[in-house]
């Protein structure tokens, strides 16, 4: 796939290359969670009481982990997540700047369960290439389902969050 960017560096939609658009929607980069002044006070507790276990193990590996991950929560907090395009083409998607063409599609499934779950799952063909969920915003489902059915399998049998998902929504990370 060739890239091109505008001047502003935002990647730019040629139909000649990825076909004609069919639905199209925005999604941010990562959710954003209320979080109280108790999860916090909580999130902070556990992870002096991880580092003081790295330390007491001699694992300063580890110590160095969840120092790295609190500061990416705090700048995760601090920033608010870009607008990223989700494009559904005659040829394949687009989520963000990747493309990913309908011959590496496995299957597709849609878990709508409003408000807190919408989301669009995509399988892959190739091992090392992960589940991909795409949240469906306030897209209507059927309309992203009758798009994708001439082009690719939907997987009925996936009907609820994938695990990793319903973690990352119940504790807000």
């Amino acid at each position: 796939m060739q890239e091109e960017e505008t001047q502003s560096g935002v990647f730019e939609y040629h139909p000649d290359e990825f076909g004609d658009i069919l639905v199209n929607w925005e999604v941010d980069e990562y959710p954003q969670h209320e979080r109280s002044r108790m999860w916090y006070i909580l999130a902070g507790v556990a992870g002096v009481g991880l580092i003081i276990y790295a330390v007491f193990t001699s694992n300063f590996l580890f110590a160095i982990i969840i120092l790295m991950i609190a500061v990416i929560m705090l700048l995760s907090m601090f920033t608010k997540p870009e607008k990223i395009p989700v494009i559904i083409t005659t040829t394949g998607i687009i989520v963000g700047d990747i493309y990913y063409d309908y011959q590496s599609i496995r299957d597709f499934s849609i878990v709508y369960d409003p408000p807190e779950v919408k989301l669009l799952y995509l399988d892959f063909f190739a091992f090392s290439h992960p589940l991909l969920s795409v949240s469906l915003e306030d897209v209507d489902p059927n309309i992203v389902r009758e798009n994708l059915l001439p082009f690719c399998l939907e997987n009925l049998k996936r009907n609820q969050e994938d695990l990793t998902d319903v973690m990352r929504r119940l504790y807000k990370l």
